[in-house]
C-alpha cells in the first residue's frame, strides 16, 4: 500500500482543482443574493477560474520541468488553499472574482505537474494502474461538482471554497512525506512572453464576450476587447512561430489529426458543461429548488459518465480515436438537444433523459481525448500535447459560458419585449443573474402572478436557446473529429523509439500509455 501514497497525494489535488470548475454553479443563486452580484459578475466568478487554468497550464509545465515538479505542485497547493480561503471570506463580488483568478493560477501550477509526477514515480504495470486511477479521479471530479456543490451550499455557499482547506493541508503534508522531487534535464526556460500574450489575448476575448452578454453588442466595451484580444492572439501566433522553445509548438497543428482533437476538446467542454450555469439558475430561481435538490438533478450525468468512463477506459483506448471521439461528441450533442425541450410549463424531470445521454457521451470522451492527443504527436511533444488538451478544454468552458450568456440574454429579452416588460434587456440581465424572486418581490402585489409567469417563460426560452446552441456545438465537434482525425498514428517500440514504418512489429497502431517526459525525467533525491 505504501507505494500508492504518492498517487493519493497527486489525486487529492487533481480532484480538488477540477471539482472547483463546476462546484460553484449550483451556488450561484445564493452568491447573487448574498453579494448582490450582476449577471456579468456571476459569469466572471465561473469564467475567471477556468480562464486562468487554461491560459497558464502550459507555461506552468515548463516551470515544473525546470525547477522541480514537486516544488511547483506544493506551491500550487499552497496558493490554491490561500485563495480558497479568500473566496470563502470574500465580502463582495469584486474580491471574490480576484480570489477566483488567483485560485486558477494555483490550479494551473498543480494540474501541469500531475501527469509528469506520476510518470516519474511509477514504472511498468504500476504506471498504467496509476494513470487509470488518475483518469477515474478526473472523471469523478467533473461528475461530482454539482452534487457536492449543492450539498455544501445548504450550509453556506462559502463552504464550497472553505472545504478546500483541509483537503489542501492533507495533500501538502502527504506530498512532503511521500513524493520525491523530479526535474527534466536540460529543460528550456519558460516562454514568458508567449504566456503573457496568450493570457492577455484570451482574457480580452472572454471579457468582451461577457460584456456583450450583459450590455449587448453595440457598446465599444463589448466588441472592442474582442478585436483587441484577437489582434494580440495573432501576435502570439507569430511570436510562437519564431521561438526555439515555445509554450506551444504551433507546427503540431500542421497535422489535421492534432487540429481535430484540439477542436473536439474545446467543443466538448463548451457543449457539455458551459450550459450547466444556466440550468442551475433555472432550477433554483425559477423552479424554486434548493441548492441540494438542484445538485441532485445532475445525478444522471454524474452516475452515467462515471460508469461509462470506467468501461471506456478499458475497452476503447486501443480503438480509433476518430470513431470513439466522434461518437462521444455526437452523444454529447444529442443529450444537450434532448434537454432543449424545456418551456414555461415543464419541471426538472424534462432534463433527466438528456442528462443521461450527455453523461454517456462525456464518459466515452473523457478517457480517450488525452491519449488521442498524445498519440498524434512525436514522443518528445507528449507533455506539450497533454497541456494543450487541458488548455483547449478549459478555454472551451470559459468561452462557452460567455458566448451562451449572449444567447440567453437575446432569447429572454425577446420574450420580455413581447410581454411588455418596461426594461427587457435589464430584466433579462437580472433574470440571468438569478434574481427572479427579487424582481417579483419588488413588483406591486397584484402584478406578481403575471410577472412570475412572464419571467418563467422568458427564462425557459433563453435556456432553450442556450441548449440548442450547445447541442449544435457538440454535433459540430463530432463532425470535425470525423473529418480531421485521419492519417497514421506516431508509434513507439518498447524502448520508446518510433519505428520507421509508423507501427510496431506487427503493424498495429496503439496510443502511447506513458505521457510526459519519461526519457528525460530524473528523480532528484
Amino acid at each position: 500500500m505504501r507505494k500508492w501514497w504518492p498517487l493519493v497525494a497527486v489525486c487529492a489535488g487533481t480532484f480538488m482543482l477540477l471539482i472547483d470548475v463546476t462546484i460553484v454553479n449550483v451556488a450561484l443563486p445564493d452568491i447573487a443574493t448574498s453579494l448582490g452580484t450582476s449577471f456579468d459578475q456571476l459569469q466572471w466568478v465561473v469564467d475567471v477560474y477556468a480562464l486562468g487554468l487554461a491560459a497558464l497550464v502550459l507555461g506552468a509545465g515548463s516551470l515544473a520541468d525546470l525547477y522541480g515538479r514537486r516544488r511547483l505542485y506544493l506551491g500550487g497547493l499552497t496558493l490554491f488553499a490561500l485563495s480558497s480561503l479568500a473566496c470563502g471570506l470574500a465580502p463582495n463580488a469584486e474580491l471574490l472574482i480576484v480570489a477566483r483568478a488567483v485560485q486558477g493560477i494555483g490550479a494551473a501550477a498543480m494540474f501541469s505537474t500531475t501527469i509528469a509526477l506520476l510518470n516519474a514515480i511509477y514504472q511498468g504495470r504500476d504506471r498504467g494502474t496509476a494513470f487509470g486511477i488518475w483518469g477515474a479521479v478526473v472523471g469523478a471530479a467533473a461528475a461530482a461538482g454539482p452534487i457536492l456543490g449543492g450539498l455544501l451550499t445548504e450550509l453556506s455557499w462559502r463552504w464550497i471554497f472553505l472545504v478546500n482547506l483541509p483537503v489542501s493541508l492533507f495533500a501538502v503534508l502527504l506530498t512532503l512525506k511521500v513524493v520525491e522531487e523530479s526535474k527534466q534535464s536540460g529543460a528550456p526556460h519558460p516562454d514568458v512572453s508567449g504566456i503573457a500574450a496568450f493570457t492577455l489575448g484570451a482574457g480580452a476575448v472572454v471579457y468582451g464576450l461577457v460584456e456583450a452578454a450583459a450590455n449587448g453588442w453595440a457598446p465599444v466595451g463589448s466588441w472592442g476587447p474582442i478585436v483587441a484580444g484577437l489582434v494580440v492572439l495573432v501576435g502570439w501566433v507569430l511570436l510562437e512561430l519564431r521561438r526555439e522553445a515555445p509554450m506551444l509548438d504551433l507546427r503540431l497543428f500542421r497535422t489535421s489529426r492534432f487540429t481535430g482533437i484540439m477542436l473536439g476538446s474545446l467543443l466538448l467542454n463548451l457543449a457539455a458543461f458551459a450550459n450547466s450555469l444556466y440550468i442551475s439558475l433555472w432550477l433554483q430561481s425559477i423552479l424554486g429548488l434548493s441548492p441540494l435538490q438542484a445538485g441532485l438533478v445532475f445525478i444522471p450525468l454524474s452516475a452515467v459518465s462515471f460508469v461509462t468512463a470506467a468501461i471506456a477506459g478499458r475497452r476503447f483506448t486501443d480503438r480509433s480515436p476518430r470513431v470513439v471521439l466522434a461518437v462521444g461528441l455526437a452523444l454529447v450533442g444529442a443529450g444537450v438537444l434532448l434537454m432543449a425541450r424545456v418551456d414555461a410549463g415543464t419541471s426538472w424531470g424534462v432534463l433527466v433523459p438528456g442528462l443521461a445521454v450527455l453523461g454517456l457521451g462525456v464518459g466515452i470522451c473523457n478517457p480517450v481525448v488525452t491519449s488521442a492527443a498524445l498519440a498524434s504527436v512525436p514522443r518528445e511533444r507528449s507533455g506539450m500535447a497533454s497541456g494543450a488538451v487541458n488548455t483547449a478544454r478549459q478555454l472551451g468552458f470559459a468561452v462557452g459560458v460567455a458566448v451562451l450568456g449572449s444567447v440567453f440574454a437575446a432569447g429572454a429579452s425577446r420574450v420580455l419585449t413581447d410581454g411588455g416588460a418596461p426594461d427587457p434587456a435589464g430584466t433579462a440581465s437580472a433574470l440571468s443573474g438569478g434574481q427572479a424572486q427579487q424582481i417579483v418581490g419588488s413588483a406591486p402585489e397584484e402584478a406578481r402572478a403575471g410577472l412570475t409567469e412572464l419571467l418563467g417563460a422568458a427564462y425557459a426560452d433563453g435556456l432553450r436557446d442556450v441548449l440548442l446552441v450547445a447541442g449544435a456545438a457538440g454535433l459540430v465537434g463530432a463532425l470535425l473529429v470525423a473529418l480531421l482525425v485521419r492519417g497514421p498514428v506516431p508509434q513507439h517500440d518498447e524502448k520508446g523509439e518510433q519505428p520507421a514504418d509508423g507501427g510496431d512489429a506487427h503493424g498495429r497502431h496503439e496510443a502511447p500509455h506513458t505521457p510526459a517526459h519519461e526519457s528525460d525525467s530524473e528523480p532528484v533525491r
